[in-house]
């Protein structure tokens, strides 16, 4: 087996590369980046786990994955197993080993990882996903007899949708009231095509619906119906509606043309298939010279969506260093790569128009770095007499987004906390109101696809012990 091979041979010291497109070839079209591993990678890769006794790793995971099994039995070749491995506790593999920080969790833990490069587990993990997906029948778990228990889940996004798939094999049955026309929550609306393709959420979705869960789309929660009519109707609740509210800078000019919130304009190239014009009927901006504010994902996404919609300069403007940068080390990497300019210690203080109201630059104040604030990163302090001017035709804000009200304005009781948040136990995801949980971005503000998916795991389980006072493990597998 996988353990026995790993005691005759010597770990590689370095990671399999995955193969991706260049840089060239990238920055022309909306495909995806990275291609994923062969079958031959995968097991090579998947042969540098340890198989440790006590893997690190998986406390590392949100979603509890049984980590080390599922790369053993993809040493082994054995990737039907290593998939049913996978399911039992994550019903999105396939966006989780895109989009999530592996290297701030389970990578982060690797025992590999201590003097060498850590396995990539999330890298495996899509393999395995992407896989599954390429047989001909994919293997659902058996659903449990019914407890004829209804769960309202508000929001079909990362968190909702764990929080679905978990409990409709307990036998509860499951209804999602999502707001847009199409599910996945900011994995379609927020995730470029380049970095999570829409037919991938498509297919972890229509594996969740498969398993008996129903959707209603176009049903805004707080105006079609409020969360005390479905309580009349339900017997429990999750509120998972994440973090849509976008965030400005609050500096003069922000509402002239040109100017974009993140939201908008990757809401725009993704769910309304922008990028597709005139295929698909959204007119986006194709403007020269794009700033972007912020050094996040949600940024890079901006900035290098920019540069394939046919802009000559997409800027990262951000007022602290490289150092700093909260996005992923992957993205600043391809942004790099790309094309995509950096200007670091940077601060917008007002965006100037023309005489038709139309963005022509921004006034910019140099930075640099004093003590730690809150956060632990470097404070960013103004430099006296720095300001310049940076020419640019569009601009999109990217610092970051709150929960919507629509559901605290309409539900007295909910305790709310001060940035809009729900409040709630966080080792339960119990909110100040009976019969009602919520959890991911709405709970926490922004965060990552797998600390939603997490949050959405922790609740399932104290619904379900709510619903059925206990709770039964389920890995049987059937075809179907």
């Amino acid at each position: 087996m996988a353990e026995e091979k790993k005691k005759k041979s010597k770990i590689k010291p370095n990671r399999v590369n995955m193969p991706k497109q260049t840089p060239e070839e990238r920055v022309r079209n909306f495909d995806e980046v990275a291609l994923g591993f062969t079958e031959k990678l995968a097991m090579e890769e998947a042969s540098r786990c340890l198989q440790c006794k006590k893997p690190k790793c998986r406390e590392g995971c949100p979603v509890e994955v049984r980590i080390p099994e599922f790369i053993g039995l993809i040493a082994d070749g054995n990737f039907k197993e290593a998939a049913k491995v996978m399911k039992d506790k994550n019903a999105l593999p396939a966006v989780c080993g895109r989009v999530c920080p592996q290297e701030e969790q389970c990578e982060k833990l690797c025992i590999v990882g201590v003097k060498h490069e850590p396995v990539s587990i999330g890298r495996l993990e899509r393999f395995i996903a992407d896989w599954e997906a390429s047989q001909d029948t994919l293997e659902y778990p058996k659903i449990a007899e019914s407890t004829e228990k209804k769960v309202a889940i508000v929001g079909a996004g990362p968190a909702g949708l764990t929080v679905a798939a978990d409990l409709v094999v307990k036998g509860h049955d499951i209804t999602i009231f999502e707001a847009l026309h199409e599910p996945g929550g900011v994995l379609i609306y927020g995730i470029p095509e380049f970095r999570l393709p829409k037919a991938i959420v498509k297919r972890e979705m229509d594996y969740v619906q498969k398993l008996g869960v129903k959707v209603k789309y176009d049903f805004v929660v707080g105006k079609t119906r409020t969360i005390a009519s479905l309580l009349e109707e339900y017997d429990v609740i999750f509120i998972g509606t994440g973090a849509g509210l976008p965030w400005f800078l609050d500096i003069p000019g922000e509402n002239l043309n040109g100017v974009f919130s993140a939201n908008e304009y990757l809401t725009r190239v993704n769910l309304m298939k922008g990028y597709l014009f005139p295929d698909y009927n959204t007119p986006i901006k194709r403007p020269r010279r794009v700033l972007t504010f912020g050094g996040g994902n949600v940024a890079m996404d901006c900035a290098r969506t920019a540069l394939r919609l046919g802009s000559d300069e997409s800027h990262i403007v951000y007022r602290r260093s490289k150092k700093e940068l909260p996005a992923r080390g992957e993205e600043v990497e391809n942004a790099e790569e790309e094309g995509v300019i950096f200007d670091f210690l940077t601060n917008p203080i007002k965006l100037v128009g023309d005489e038709n109201g139309w963005l022509k630059g921004a006034e910019c104040l140099k930075m640099e770095l004093g003590e730690p604030d809150a956060s632990g990163r470097r404070r960013p302090v103004p430099i006296e007499g720095s300001e310049f001017f940076m020419e640019a035709d569009a601009a999109v804000c990217a610092i970051g987004n709150s929960p919507n009200p629509l559901i605290p304005r309409t539900t007295p009781g909910l305790k709310i906390g001060r940035k809009g948040n729900i409040e709630i136990e966080p080792e339960t995801g119990k909110t100040s109101m009976e019969r009602i949980w919520a959890g991911g971005d709405v709970a926490t503000g922004t965060a990552t696809v797998i600390m939603a998916m997490g949050a959405g795991r922790v609740a399932a389980r104290s619904m379900h012990e709510y619903l059925s006072g206990g709770e039964q493990e389920n890995d049987i597998y059937v075809k179907q």
